[in-house]
C-alpha cells in the first residue's frame, strides 16, 4: 500500500462538500535579515573615507623645541602663509630631557615643507622692542608656522626656531654683510632706513670665531635695494645724536623706532661708486653718519708727543688737529719718568691721517716710495716749518682738552728723526697752562698787598675828612654866602652891560659906513674889554663856588690859578 503524501490537504469532514485544490505555493526565506545593512553602509563609509585621509597624507615630519607651551596635541595646527597644512599629533620628550619632541603630520599637498632647509617657528603672543606679534593667537591658540625651504633634499627631522625669522622666503630683495665692532642697541628686526624711510631689517649677527668684531645680514626689499651702491657707507642710527656748535644746539634721530630699538641707516656719498650692490656683498658698519660719510682716510700713522706738564682733561678719542683741521686721533697715554730730571712727562700716542691732508702734502712736495716713507717725510716737512704739538682747551666747561698741531713763528731748529719707530713730534706748553701760571703769580702779588693796614688809614683819613666837613658847613658857609651872593649880582649887573653894548655896537654898525672904520676899531676894542671884565667875574664867582673859605683864608698853594683872559 502505497504511504500516504503528507503534503496531501486532509479529507473534508462528512456532510461538507469538498472543494477544489489550488496549487501549493513554498516562499523562500533570506540568509541574513536587512537590520545588517545599516552597518554594512556605515563600514563601508568609514572605509572610504579612511582611503581618502590615507591618500591625503603627507610625510610625517618631528620638529624639536625648547618648550611646548601653548602647543597641544591633536589641536595645534601647522600653517602657512595662514592656511593649514599640517596638525600636530603628539608630543613627547627627548631622550636627554633638554627638549621636546613635537611629531607632525603634513598633508600630501605640503610635501615640500619636509626640505631640509624649511624653517619652524611657534608663533605665540610677543611683545618687544621692535612691535606687537601673535595678538591673533590670544583666542585661537598658538600654532607652528612654516617657512619652505629650497633644498631639494628632504628630511624627517628639524630643529624649531625659538624666535620668529624677520625675512620670509619669496619676499624679493638682496642681502647684504656688514662688518662691525659693537652691536649696540640693535637686535634682529631692527629696521634699515634710506633718507629716513624703512627699506628693510636686520636679519641675522654672529661674533667672530676670535671675539674681535661682528658680522650682520642686513636684508633690503625690493625695490628698495637698488639704492644701495657698490659705493654706500652704512652707519649705527640708533639712539639720538646731540651736539652744541657754532650754530647752537643740534638733535638728530631716524625716527622713535631707533631711539627704543636701534636702526642702520645707509647712503652713497657723492661721487662714490653709483653701480648696484651684488647680493651678499660686503661693507663696513660705522658707528655714526659722520664717520660713515668722511672723505677716506687712508693708512693712518702712529706717533708720539711727550708733553711736561699735567694733561688732565685729555682722554682717548680726543682729536688732534692741524690748524683748526681734524686729522686724527688720541689712541693712548701712559706716564713716564726721566731720572735726571726727575719728572714725570706724559707720553700720549695718537693716529694721523696724512690723506686728509693730501693736497697740502702734495704742495709741499713730499716723497717717498711707501705709505710710511711718505707720511715721515711729511711731518719732518711740517716740523721744520715750525709745527709744534701742544695741549688746548676744547671746553671751558667740560674741562676737555684736544692735541693742536701749530706752526709757531721763530720757532727753533730740531732734529727730526723720520725713521725713528715710532715717529716723536716736538711739544710746546700750552698757553692756557701759561696763562694759569701768570694768573698764579698774580694772585701771589694781590695775597702780599696789606689790605688790613690800608683799610685801618682809610678809615681814619675819613674821620678826619668828616669832621673837616663838619667845621665847614658851620663855621665857613655862612660868612661867605653874602659875599657869593653880591658877586653873583655884580656878574648879573655886568652881563646887562655887555648886552646892552653888544646892541648899541650892533645898531653903530648898521649906520656908520666904511669911512668909520676907526671909531668901528675903538667900539671893537671897549667890547673886547667888556668881555674880559665879565669873564674875569665869571672866574671869580666859580672860584667863591668851589673854595668860599678862600674870602678868609686866601687861596691855597695848590690852587689852580684863574684863567687868563684872551688877548
Amino acid at each position: 500500500m502505497a504511504a500516504a503524501d503528507d503534503s496531501a490537504p486532509p479529507p473534508a469532514p462528512p456532510g461538507v462538500a469538498a472543494q477544489p485544490q489550488s496549487p501549493l505555493v513554498r516562499q523562500r526565506r533570506l540568509p541574513l535579515s536587512i537590520v545588517w545593512l545599516v552597518p554594512l553602509v556605515a563600514a563601508l563609509i568609514g572605509l572610504s573615507l579612511l582611503a581618502k585621509t590615507w591618500a591625503t597624507l603627507g610625510p610625517r615630519i618631528t620638529i624639536s623645541f625648547q618648550s611646548a607651551a601653548g602647543l597641544e596635541a591633536g589641536k595645534t595646527t601647522v600653517k602657512y602663509k595662514n592656511v593649514v597644512i599640517g596638525r600636530v599629533t603628539a608630543i613627547t620628550l627627548s631622550n636627554d630631557r633638554q627638549r621636546v619632541e613635537v611629531s607632525v603630520t603634513l598633508d600630501q599637498r605640503a610635501a615640500a615643507f619636509a626640505a631640509k632647509d624649511t624653517r619652524y617657528w611657534v608663533v605665540r603672543p610677543r611683545i618687544g622692542t621692535t612691535g606687537v606679534s601673535g595678538i591673533d593667537t590670544i583666542l585661537s591658540g598658538a600654532y607652528i608656522a612654516a617657512d619652505v625651504g629650497a633644498a631639494v633634499e628632504k628630511s624627517d627631522e628639524f630643529v624649531g626656531l625659538e624666535v620668529p625669522p624677520t625675512v620670509i622666503a619669496g619676499v624679493s630683495g638682496k642681502t647684504f654683510v656688514l662688518r662691525g665692532t659693537d652691536l649696540g642697541s640693535l637686535e634682529i628686526g631692527s629696521p634699515v632706513y634710506y633718507r629716513r624711510v624703512q627699506v628693510g631689517q636686520l636679519a641675522s649677527y654672529k661674533l667672530d670665531d676670535d671675539g674681535q668684531g661682528l658680522e650682520l645680514q642686513v636684508f633690503v626689499e625690493a625695490p628698495h635695494d637698488r639704492h644701495v651702491r657698490i659705493g654706500s657707507r652704512f652707519w649705527n642710527a640708533s639712539g639720538v645724536d646731540v651736539s652744541v656748535g657754532a650754530d647752537g644746539f643740534k638733535l638728530d634721530a631716524q625716527s622713535i623706532a631707533t631711539i627704543i630699538a636701534g636702526g642702520i641707516a645707509f647712503a652713497t656719498p657723492f661721487g662714490a661708486d653709483a653701480a648696484p650692490a651684488p647680493d651678499q656683498a660686503r661693507f663696513a658698519l660705522e658707528e655714526d653718519e659722520k664717520t660713515a660719510l668722511a672723505p677716506p682716510d687712508g693708512v693712518p700713522q702712529y706717533v708720539q708727543l711727550r708733553f711736561d706738564q699735567a694733561v688732565r682733561g685729555l682722554a682717548v678719542d680726543a682729536p688732534v688737529e692741524l690748524q683748526g683741521v681734524n686729522i686724527g686721533r688720541v689712541v693712548a697715554m701712559r706716564l713716564d719718568y726721566e731720572p735726571a730730571q726727575r719728572r714725570f712727562p706724559t707720553v700720549v700716542g695718537a693716529l694721523i691721517y696724512p690723506q686728509r691732508l693730501a693736497r697740502l702734502r702734495d704742495k709741499l712736495g713730499v716723497v717717498g716710495s711707501s705709505e710710511r716713507e711718505r707720511a715721515a717725510d711729511f711731518l719732518r716737512v711740517l716740523v721744520d716749518n715750525g709745527m709744534r704739538a701742544r695741549v688746548r682747551t676744547g671746553n671751558l666747561l667740560t674741562g676737555q682738552l684736544y692735541v693742536s698741531l701749530d706752526i709757531v713763528p721763530k720757532a727753533p731748529k730740531l732734529a727730526f728723526d723720520a725713521r725713528a719707530e715710532p715717529l716723536v713730534l716736538p711739544t710746546i706748553e700750552g698757553g692756557f697752562e701759561k696763562l694759569q701760571e701768570q694768573v698764579g703769580s698774580i694772585v701771589a702779588k694781590v695775597d702780599r698787598i696789606p689790605f688790613e693796614s690800608i683799610g685801618q688809614r682809610l678809615d681814619t683819613s675819613l674821620f678826619e675828612l668828616d669832621a673837616t666837613l663838619k667845621r665847614l658847613r658851620t663855621e665857613v658857609l655862612p660868612g661867605a654866602s653874602g659875599m657869593l651872593g653880591d658877586a653873583r649880582g655884580t656878574l648879573g649887573d655886568a652881563r646887562t652891560a655887555i648886552n646892552d653894548a653888544r646892541g648899541a655896537i650892533g645898531a653903530a654898525r648898521q649906520t656908520f659906513t666904511d669911512s668909520d672904520a676907526a671909531l668901528q676899531q675903538n667900539l671893537n676894542s671897549t667890547l673886547t674889554e667888556l668881555q674880559r671884565a665879565a669873564r674875569s667875574l665869571r672866574n671869580l664867582t666859580d672860584l667863591l663856588g668851589r673854595q668860599p673859605q678862600s674870602v678868609l683864608r686866601g687861596l691855597p698853594a695848590d690852587a689852580p690859578a684863574a684863567e687868563a683872559p684872551p688877548r
